[in-house]
């Protein structure tokens, strides 16, 4: 039968939608069946850049790692100060205001943590400056390392001293921070009180001839002094004759034992003093009236045992130690240094000229 004809507008839509319909499947169909891209694709991922290796001019060196000038030490009397630069590492980074207010520090030889050091040579006083660098503003970031700076102040032990008292001398050592200076020994004639020095070096047969020694403390440990030995001449070389060694043995009053006098040490008040007294004589056969009189004295720390090569004995019917530590003395009749360790010491040598 013949249907009736659709609308213009119902017409226009029925063959748009076959077409539309038709259209797809025939175009898969076509993509099923034949491919369009028959060739391989020529397209490849790009290699990766490379980088040049870095070339450096003819002159180019390295820059080398130079210590920096940066702390400076005076070692003092009794104390010690260190000028550090706010550039402590020499890197052009300064110390933050909040890490230290002030770069100048000040203590005495035997506080801030020091140790205390002896060799044969020098009494040494070590000191570690320490830094911590604090984060930079709210960051937990810093631009310095903690590090730490051994400092030492270096003081002589050994000095041969005549009747005045030694000056000291300055000599900075050349890669450490370190000072030297010697230590004030001093051997004095006496007034029979005991209270002054003796003006007078002129004294009658029978007289008591009255002795101080002593070494001063400043900044080192509490000290010790004892009398090694001394040796009566008629001329001021102890290596003639006639000589007599009236004490020796590393502190031995031989006089009383071999004379029967009353020469003796005092006992021991103060460890930084002794005092000792010799009865006056003469040489028989000298033809001089004037003696002359050189003790080697000698200082260790006052902590030290009184021991055979450290004592002030004195012969009275017995030997007795001027502490009062008596065996001390117990080799004053034979070598007191035999079986002995040579103990650390500072020594010196004082003359005096007598008439």
């Amino acid at each position: 039968p013949q249907s009736k004809p659709a609308s213009p507008e119902t017409s226009r839509y029925t063959t748009h939608e076959v077409i539309i319909f038709h259209f797809s499947r025939s175009q898969i169909s076509v993509r099923q069946e034949e491919p369009p891209f028959l060739e391989p694709l020529s397209w490849r991922f790009p290699e990766e850049p490379t980088k040049d290796e870095p070339h450096f001019p003819p002159n180019f060196e390295l820059r080398t790692t130079v210590a920096p000038d940066s702390i400076k030490v005076i070692c003092g009397d009794n104390s010690i100060r260190v000028e550090a630069k706010r550039d402590l590492l020499g890197i052009g980074v300064l110390v933050q205001t909040a890490d230290a207010q002030i770069l100048i520090f000040e203590s005495e030889l035997h506080g801030c943590g020091s140790q205390l050091l002896m060799s044969e040579e020098a009494f040494i006083y070590v000191f570690t400056l320490l830094y911590t660098p604090s984060p930079l503003g709210g960051s937990p970031i810093v631009r310095t390392i903690d590090f730490s700076v051994s400092i030492e102040c270096h003081y002589r032990r050994k000095n041969d001293v005549s009747s005045d008292v030694l000056k000291p001398t300055w000599a900075p050592f050349s890669e450490t921070n370190a000072s030297e200076e010697s230590l004030y020994f001093s051997l004095r004639l006496m007034t029979d009180d005991w209270q002054f020095p003796r003006s007078s070096t002129q004294f009658f047969l029978g007289d008591m001839i009255k002795f101080e020694a002593s070494v001063e403390q400043f900044h080192h440990v509490p000290l010790r002094v004892t009398v090694d030995s001394c040796v009566a001449t008629v001329v001021p070389n102890v290596d003639t004759v006639p000589r007599y060694a009236f004490l020796g043995n590393n502190g031995c009053m031989f006089d009383g034992q071999l004379t029967g006098s009353s020469s003796r040490f005092l006992p021991q008040s103060h460890k930084d003093k002794l005092q000792f007294e010799l009865e006056a004589f003469r040489f028989q056969h000298g033809n001089s009236d004037v003696i002359y009189i050189t003790c080697s004295l000698k200082a260790t720390e006052a902590a030290a045992n009184v021991n055979a090569t450290n004592k002030a004995c004195s012969f009275s019917s017995g030997w007795r130690e001027a502490s009062g530590i008596h065996h001390a003395c117990s080799c004053c009749d034979t070598d007191c240094r035999a079986g002995t360790k040579s103990s650390l010491t500072v020594k010196g040598k004082q003359q005096h000229t007598l008439s």
